[in-house]
């Protein structure tokens, strides 16, 4: 007999072993059609993942961050395909979830540009339509699966990725590509949301955009952006690697406020705020800049 503790406390048994999606379904249909993964006793796994022993899990849905992020890893590794697909001489370099979005980095035989996105989005929209599986190859013993690189078979097609992911493309349905940047290699960027209303949402121009200098302060320019929307101010991240002069430039035209974030910025806790105007406001607390957005008539605008 197998124990399953819920996260509300409850317990359910089972006479024999279970995958996550099987636990799932076991609670309701809806919230089976609704997983992407699950929590067994803390550790993020596919939905295919066999629960054999007693353990705690819950289920992790597009509404958590957790859920949301595995989404667009997914939607990574939907991005490969299609490039592959459209583009077969096209080397895989590597993808991941970033911030609000994805991204997944190429070496091609012609440098590609915006133009050829739409392409590429329209055949991500045509796999995610056909709702093709996502399943881990799986490895034993235990141990071995709770390794954060493996491989994933996307329909018939196989890359080495980070996981969990979604157990299939028919989740991936609000998404789309926004940017392309190298040349050898090539790195496209999208965003995914769980819902075209967010999609939506996120699309309206912002406020305030968060600039990072380069790739070690993603997490925390993804950290600023976060509190500076729970504060009501509609805020995106620019987390692309490319110089941050290029894209103070291109915000400049259309954003009102820049917030910029080095590794200076980092460490202290603090950001650089600037107009598009190029007036410089120095560095502020988050918190500070908040409580001055909201004097200024932005915050919840």
């Amino acid at each position: 007999m197998i124990h399953i503790t819920l996260s509300d406390g409850s317990l359910r048994e089972y006479d024999q072993p279970l995958s996550v999606y099987e636990f799932a379904a076991s609670i309701g249909p809806g919230l089976a059609k609704a997983a992407v993964a699950g929590r067994v006793d803390g550790v993020l796994v596919d939905c295919q993942f066999l629960i054999e022993a007693d353990a705690r899990v819950s289920i992790v849905t597009p509404q958590e961050p957790d859920g949301l992020e595995i989404l667009r890893r997914s939607c990574a590794l939907m991005l490969a395909m299609a490039v592959k697909q459209l583009y077969p001489k096209a080397q895989l370099q590597t993808g991941s979830a970033l911030g609000d979005g994805f991204y997944y980095e190429f070496a091609f035989e012609r440098p590609l540009n915006l133009d050829d996105l739409a392409g590429i989005e329209a055949r991500m929209k045509t796999l995610a339509a056909t709702n093709h599986s996502i399943r881990r190859r799986e490895p034993s013993p235990r141990s071995k699966y709770m390794e954060k690189l493996a491989t994933y078979l996307l329909g018939d097609f196989e890359c080495v990725s980070m996981g969990p992911h979604a157990p299939a493309t028919r989740v991936l349905q609000a998404f789309a590509l926004d940017h392309i940047s190298g040349t050898a290699p090539q790195r496209i960027y999208g965003t995914c949301w769980s819902c075209q209303e967010e999609l939506d949402d996120w699309r309206a121009p912002p406020h305030v955009m968060v600039v990072s200098m380069d790739d070690r302060q993603t997490d925390y320019a993804q950290w600023v952006t976060e509190a500076l929307r729970r504060s009501g101010v509609r805020a995106r991240a620019d987390l692309r690697n490319e110089k941050v002069r290029h894209k103070i430039r291109e915000h400049s035209q259309q954003v009102p406020y820049l917030v910029v974030i080095g590794e200076k910025e980092k460490e202290g806790g603090f950001v650089s705020v600037r107009s598009r105007t190029g007036e410089d406001f120095g560095r502020m607390a988050i918190e500070a800049v908040c409580d001055w957005l909201r004097s200024t008539g932005i915050a919840g605008a």
